[in-house]
């Protein structure tokens, strides 16, 4: 199995992201924004948090138009998975690979705590590994984290399950509560909490390692 971590000028999670996806039996190869190809055989695309370009413009917008963000959108396109939490989730969303947009926080302020999310389904490989209605604690640590979307988007969105994971309590005033949102083929998932800030024993709780588990099930029952 074979994952591919994107790098971007201000990434500072996609170490993390790495060893969380090692943890889970991935092979992993960490990919410079300026390349303009994916390593052969990526099974899955990793794209990171942090601060990308230093969030100018608006959070992951000169990201989304990177070098490499053309084989990111070729590779979603053909079926490959890619996750992408937090900074991520941004740079997604402005690529248009998921709908809907993340800006300011309701409160105004950065937010950097462990929150508990409701799992909303279990039909993808990111969330197989859940129970469905599971409450699991997971990280954040954002300050445009806020996902907005129209009426008929949120409409499209809960109508095919396409929602991942929901705060049990919103932090930053996300509509509808939503955390995490799936692609239609369910095979990209954005999410603004840190799955892999909650991948091993050491981080205080493992409720994250269970993503990258069943991505990995997936990839091998495949």
């Amino acid at each position: 199995m074979q994952a591919a971590v994107l790098v971007f000028p201000g990434s500072n999670c996609d170490r993390d992201l790495a060893v969380a996806f090692r943890g889970a039996g991935f092979d992993v190869t960490m990919v410079w924004h300026k390349d303009t190809d994916l390593p052969e055989g990526t099974d899955v695309v990793g794209v990171p948090g942090g601060f990308s370009y230093g969030d100018y413009l608006r959070c992951g917008a000169i990201a989304a138009r990177s070098p490499i963000a053309r084989a990111l959108v070729a590779h979603a396109d053909r079926g490959g998975y890619v996750f992408a939490p937090c900074n991520g989730f941004q740079i997604l969303c402005e690529a248009g690979m998921l709908p809907g947009a993340l800006l300011r926080n309701g409160g105004l302020k950065y937010i950097c705590q462990t929150v508990p999310l409701r799992v909303e389904e279990t039909e993808s490989a990111f969330t197989a590994a859940y129970d469905l209605g599971q409450t699991i604690d997971i990280p954040i640590a954002h300050h445009d984290g806020n996902y907005t979307a129209d009426d008929e988007t949120l409409r499209r969105l809960n109508g095919e399950n396409l929602v991942a994971f929901r705060y049990v309590s919103t932090p930053n005033g996300s509509t509808d509560g939503i955390a995490g949102v799936l692609s239609a083929n369910r095979r990209v998932l954005g999410m603004m909490p840190h799955p892999e800030r909650a991948a091993e024993p050491l981080h205080g709780g493992t409720d994250g390692a269970a993503l990258f588990r069943g991505l990995a099930q997936a990839l091998v029952s495949a």
